[in-house]
């Protein structure tokens, strides 16, 4: 009995090695941190019927669509999603394009989904997109900096912001005004 016990005691050995070893490798290669991000497409991308070919190109670059909501802004809530612009000379034109038609305001997840989308949507000027970045998504459907069809948030706390101005925490309600 005592020969049979120490033949399993060196396997027994070798399987708690093995184990810490994996485990050990598992929390090096901790999982990798999923980013969120707002992403719009604007009333010239769904009149333009845009809406399908940009959610494919969403979808075929490893990004999960985690909420999705086509809203119609007024004036009112187009002015308080571009606020920082209020002193831009462009500023009430883009006002009036962005309540001209409705918009689909999409919530994007991947690891490191800010950069990853705005790579994915091109330079802000449609007109450059096509010649600097001919397979992204203002290339595809944009018309100037303007009309360039889509909108992606610039870091993770404009991010945080824009989502909360068109998704609750509690599935997707659009915020009122006096929320935010």
């Amino acid at each position: 009995m005592a020969g049979a016990a120490s033949s399993v005691a060196p396997v027994l050995v070798i399987c708690l090695l093995s184990l810490a070893l994996f485990l050990h490798r598992c929390r090096s290669c901790e999982a990798v941190e999923r980013e969120r991000t707002l992403a719009m497409i604007k009333p010239d991308g769904l009149s333009g019927n845009y809406k399908e070919k940009i959610k494919e190109a969403i979808l075929g670059s490893g990004f999960d669509i985690i909420e999705e909501a086509v809203v119609h802004l007024d004036a009112e809530r187009a002015s308080l999603f571009y606020a920082e612009h209020a002193d831009r000379s462009f500023f009430n034109s883009l006002v009036k394009y962005m309540t001209s038609g409705p918009v689909c305001a999409m919530v994007l997840e991947s690891p490191d989904a800010i950069s990853r989308w705005r790579n994915l949507i091109g330079p802000t000027d449609a007109r450059k997109a096509k010649t600097s970045h001919p397979d992204s998504i203002r290339a595809m459907c944009g018309l100037d900096s303007e009309k360039n069809c889509v909108h992606g948030s610039d870091s993770p706390q404009s991010a945080a912001r824009e989502i909360s101005f068109f998704f609750r925490d509690d599935k997707s309600e659009a915020l009122e005004h006096d929320e935010l």
